[in-house]
């Protein structure tokens, strides 16, 4: 078996495939992260406005993490056919809630002393999210965008099963083919760029956090 993934791995034609499959799966697992966070954020922020939506629309987008990712995966088909595309809104659906929840635990949770005392300067609603609850509720947001990062990387193998490209091809062929090389060649970089996402979202947040709120 050794000799078998070695000289799967070993093929020029494979490390080329990993290049080629690796930048694929990049695009994709970035193209859904940032839209979540530019759909998430500012939905974060608004629920902590409207308390009464803020349950129900938790709930409804909770929802769509229930859902079976091949499933969802599938149900894109009809919609927007196959390729990258469907894969993007598909990976984005599920990379809404933890960023979502995130920003509207992160804000919810700032010391209301520090509210009180941009109110006391004249501060208005807009300027106390900016200037005040977004900077404190940094941390616990960046926190949501690097479990959905982790976990987009990791389900973007999926989208191999509509044809959006990316690592999943590689193991999509490993089980075609009863390849272990394969399987090897595809799964072994997910879990790298995983981990090279956490930690490099990790060091972000840190230099980005001011120091006196760092732990």
């Amino acid at each position: 078996m050794i000799s078998e993934i070695l000289s799967v791995l070993q093929d020029p034609n494979t490390q080329r495939a990993i290049l080629d499959e690796t930048g694929q799966h990049i695009i994709l697992s970035i193209s859904a992260v940032l839209l979540a966070v530019i759909v998430a954020i500012p939905a974060g922020a608004l629920l902590t406005r409207w308390p009464r939506g803020a349950n129900l629309v938790m709930t409804a987008v909770g929802l769509l993490q229930t859902l079976p990712s091949v499933a969802l995966l599938a149900f894109m088909i009809p919609l927007l056919g196959i390729g990258a595309a469907p894969a993007v809104v598909a990976l984005f659906l599920y990379a809404l809630l933890p960023i979502l929840r995130s920003t509207y635990t992160g804000i919810k949770g700032v010391d209301p002393a520090a509210l009180e005392a941009g109110r006391g300067m004249g501060m208005t609603s807009f300027q106390l999210l900016f200037m005040v609850e977004l900077p404190l509720a940094f941390r616990v947001i960046m926190s949501g965008i690097r479990v959905s990062t982790v976990l987009i990387v990791g389900w973007a193998t999926l989208a191999a099963f509509i044809g959006g490209g990316g690592l999943g091809d590689l193991i999509l062929t490993g089980f075609a083919m009863v390849s272990t090389g394969h399987i090897i060649a595809g799964g072994v970089p997910v879990t790298l760029l995983a981990l090279a996402a956490d930690f490099g979202l990790g060091r972000l947040e840190r230099l980005a956090t001011p120091s006196g709120l760092r732990v």
